[in-house]
């Protein structure tokens, strides 16, 4: 089937396992819709050289002749453009719930994934995106990437304490969005996918009911989410 839809994301060296959470969130929100779209990962440094430039970071959605990148922004445009199917936010209130939801984890989850697998995702990459991976992360955290990750075992040993917002939260409700997945549900799952497939690791508590939640969504729309494994 030929869609004149695409989803730009990334990925390293195998362009079969596309990584960044920001892209998941999107892929799912594409689901979500009921939309088909084809997927082109793509490597760090070839993204700005796409649709003429249009944005240096992906995910980027080709709509026909529309261009919208940003995740949150696609998902935004999917609920307008779309609004006679599945809401991904349900209202005013859903997306104000989404931009905690994306703050938290981006300032709270995302780092912590960060220093448990930087030299995970580098290790994924070809040159010259590990020249520019390191260069670029070196600078943005302010130390090499071995140093980052020096104390990754008590990362990776603290990490589940991170998870009980949404662990008090599966106690009321099945979703972050109530009784069905919204937009808020993909945030959290994007930053949790992204260390399945660069860590492969077990980044929850025993008995946790967080990866119960977790493994649903990845069974979610023909599973989509298990179209890549763990690494």
């Amino acid at each position: 089937m030929t869609t004149s839809r695409t989803l730009y994301s990334l990925c390293g060296s195998d362009t079969s396992r596309p990584f960044s959470p920001h892209c998941w969130k999107t892929v799912l929100s594409l689901a979500h819709k009921g939309l088909d779209f084809e997927e082109r990962p793509l490597p760090f440094t070839v993204i700005p050289t796409v649709e003429d430039g249009f944005s240096k970071t992906v995910p980027i959605l080709r709509d026909g002749d529309e261009l919208v990148s940003d995740s949150f922004e696609i998902a935004l445009y999917l609920d307008e453009t779309y609004p006679e199917r599945p809401s991904l936010f349900n209202g005013e209130g859903g997306k104000a719930m989404a931009r905690f939801v994306e703050s938290w984890s981006q300032t709270v989850l995302h780092p912590a994934i960060v220093r448990i697998a930087v030299l995970d995702i580098h290790n994924m990459l070809d040159e010259p995106d590990r020249h520019y991976f390191r260069d670029s992360r070196t600078k943005a955290l302010g130390r090499p990437l071995e140093d980052v990750v020096a104390n990754r075992e008590e990362e990776i040993a603290a990490f589940p304490a991170l998870l009980a917002p949404i662990r008090r939260m599966l106690s009321f409700q099945p979703f972050i969005g109530g009784t069905s997945p919204l937009f808020a549900d993909y945030i959290v799952f994007g930053a949790l996918q992204w260390a399945r497939i660069t860590t492969g690791l077990d980044l929850f508590a025993d008995n946790d009911p967080v990866r119960d939640w977790f493994e649903g969504c990845l069974d979610l729309y023909d599973a989509r989410g298990r179209s890549v494994t763990a690494a």
